[in-house]
């Protein structure tokens, strides 16, 4: 079996302890370190030592930008070698992964870097001779926790803005996808950025090396991606010491098609939305909300889509959907569709597929709005149905979640668009559209999908430390 190693202070080790745990992917493939503390605590001071002696937070920034640039170009030179190792870890079609994410994420290292590198400060005139500007020095070590389902986008969407405004990160990626976290951090050191910049733990959550990292007094940011109980856990370790917490968590997002809509464009991105990547996606478009006189009509093609999503072997570019990413997983989206019919739905298509941890692209309708399958994150190709009358009664369903992730509404009335788009619980709402991010904009939810806000500014604002400057004369 192959070994995976933790990467602290730009060496490849293993767990102080020795300790180690399998990796599953279709089979067990590989033993990786198990963090414990003294593995986080080793890499909490080699990013300490990093940021406050180490030349990465004073460097020009013109030259950090050149190193995650350079780092961006490793990424697609590897593209090949990181989709392979996601498509083992999580199951995920090696098409997507080498075709869209990889690229996708060099693309935001690059964003990141050039954000950094333009950004302007603040000056504030008065008319008493001060002179007041502002700055934006580096936090200092941030501790990233990111999740399975896209390994290296989200890893970067972690790394990128902290390298880029100076700190140091600790990342630990979630114990289902450990490999391609490792190989970023490799390509870090080739790329030129210096040992203990950003360094790798691999682990557990809660009770893990999850929790001593986010608990640690040395953690001065703490940035996590997953679902919400997790993001509870995490908020309960930083509780009493009080750092600055950015989380991006769950989300059941609401799909509405008006009646006036291009209904073949809004059922093709309503298949897309709900099932790409199994729907192990957070901002999947699960609760589809469909004016009533085009229920029929939309529901059918969504159906008919559904159908022709081909599962398989996620390294034939043949295959929409692989498996889910674990046993774990499987299980818990089957225990989902035998609460259809216990709550009085329907399935018209899918359900559990064939063995090796496959479930089909499922359409389920018939269920009230409280039903578990309409109210809870089922992270699987699961898609609830239902009718609406008026736009009044579309909001309201669709604001009728604990979640308010992303959102997303088809029109052909750019009024209503503008009025339901600002009615919308979420913290982002595609308008005819589904899926499109811009980097420099801000991401994350309402309620239980997390708190504060990624991306651009807002990511400058959350890993800085804000300054004011006052010169007197």
């Amino acid at each position: 079996m192959e070994k995976i190693t933790h990467v602290i202070d730009g060496h490849l080790v293993p767990s102080a302890n020795g300790e180690t745990f399998v990796s599953i992917g279709r089979a067990p493939w590989a033993r990786v370190a198990l963090g414990g503390d003294a593995d986080a605590d080793a890499a909490l001071a080699a990013a300490r030592r990093a940021f406050d002696d180490g030349p990465w937070p004073e460097l020009p920034q013109a030259r950090r930008s050149a190193a995650l640039h350079r780092l961006a170009d490793l990424l697609d030179a590897h593209a090949d070698e990181l989709a392979r190792r996601d498509t083992r870890d999580a199951g995920k079609p090696y098409a997507a992964v080498a075709g869209y994410e990889i690229g996708a994420a060099a693309q935001e290292l690059r964003d990141h870097a050039d954000l950094a590198r333009l950004s302007a400060a603040s000056t504030y005139p008065r008319d008493d001779g001060l002179h007041i500007y502002s700055r934006y020095p580096p936090a200092g070590v941030v501790v990233a926790v990111t999740p399975w389902n896209f390994p290296v986008p989200l890893a970067v969407s972690k790394i990128g803005p902290a390298l880029a405004w100076g700190n140091t990160v600790v990342l630990k990626p979630a114990e289902q996808t450990p490999e391609s976290a490792t190989r970023i951090a490799e390509l870090a050191l080739t790329a030129g950025i210096p040992p203990g910049v950003l360094n790798v733990v691999h682990g557990y959550g809660p009770g893990g090396v999850g929790e001593r990292l986010v608990g640690s007094p040395l953690a001065d940011r703490v940035t996590f991606t997953g679902t919400s109980a997790a993001g509870a856990a995490v908020a309960a370790a930083t509780g009493t010491r009080l750092p600055p917490v950015q989380m991006e968590c769950g989300g059941e997002a609401a799909n509405i098609i008006f009646a006036d809509a291009d209904l073949d464009r809004a059922a093709e991105l309503s298949v897309r939305g709900a099932f790409g990547n199994s729907r192990q996606i957070c901002v999947a478009a699960t609760r589809l909300y469909l004016q009533r006189e085009v229920f029929d009509t939309v529901h059918t093609a969504v159906v008919a889509g559904a159908r022709e999503l081909r599962l398989g072997d996620p390294m034939d570019p043949r295959t929409a959907l692989g498996p889910l990413v674990s046993r774990e997983q499987h299980e818990q989206v089957l225990g989902y569709l035998e609460t259809v019919a216990v709550d009085g739905g329907e399935i018209v298509t899918g359900g559990a597929g064939p063995d090796g941890w496959f479930v089909r692209p499922t359409v389920a309708v018939g269920l009230a709005p409280d039903a578990r399958a309409h109210r809870e994150e089922i992270f699987g190709p699961v898609v609830v149905a239902a009718p609406f009358d008026t736009e009044d009664e579309a909001v309201a369903l669709a604001n009728d979640s604990v979640y308010g992730l992303s959102a997303s509404l088809f029109t052909g009335d750019t009024g209503r668009a503008h009025r339901v788009a600002a009615r919308l619980h979420a913290g982002i709402v595609w308008v005819n559209t589904f899926g499109v991010r811009d980097w420099r904009a801000p991401f994350g939810g309402y309620r239980r999908s997390g708190v504060g806000r990624e991306g651009g500014e807002f990511s400058r604002a959350f890993l800085t430390e804000p300054t004011s400057v006052v010169m007197g004369g």
